[in-house]
């Protein structure tokens, strides 16, 4: 257990492409936050290009979006397309599957975070169509 007070800088931690695998469009994520146990939690600040989004995924015991700049959109599956707006807190429940990105015009960047479970905070699943994020 850590018995101190650790301070990432800012401009300290390496912002990397969003892989081709887990998005669409021009994505940039920086790691906040790795799990340190006991803790489960980890986070990044992912920023989105206009038009970009993220998969389908999933995650085991949900996920929380704070939305810090721009407007994006957000599904469940099976559900309407919601837009969020910078200062927006978005929840999305353990093991919905969804997807979020900006929408076609403004860009969009939020901090994500989620919590691990059994080693795992996310599972990805297929790409979102264009048909499907053409529905916001």
């Amino acid at each position: 257990m850590q018995d101190h007070i650790t301070i990432a800088r800012g401009g300290s931690r390496p912002v990397a492409a969003g892989s081709s695998e887990y998005f669409t469009g021009a994505v940039t994520v920086e790691p906040l936050l790795a799990v340190v146990e006991p803790s489960r939690l980890a986070g990044a600040r992912v920023s989105f290009a206009p038009g970009a989004r993220t998969a389908w995924h999933t995650h085991p015991l949900g996920q929380t979006l704070i939305v810090t700049e721009g407007t994006g959109w957000v599904q469940q599956w099976g559900g309407p397309v919601e837009e969020f707006v910078e200062g927006d807190v978005v929840r999305i429940a353990p093991g919905v599957k969804h997807w979020h990105g900006a929408t076609d015009s403004v860009r969009m960047t939020h901090v994500a975070l989620q919590e691990q479970q059994d080693g795992k905070v996310v599972e990805w699943l297929e790409q979102v169509s264009d048909e499907q994020y053409g529905r916001g």
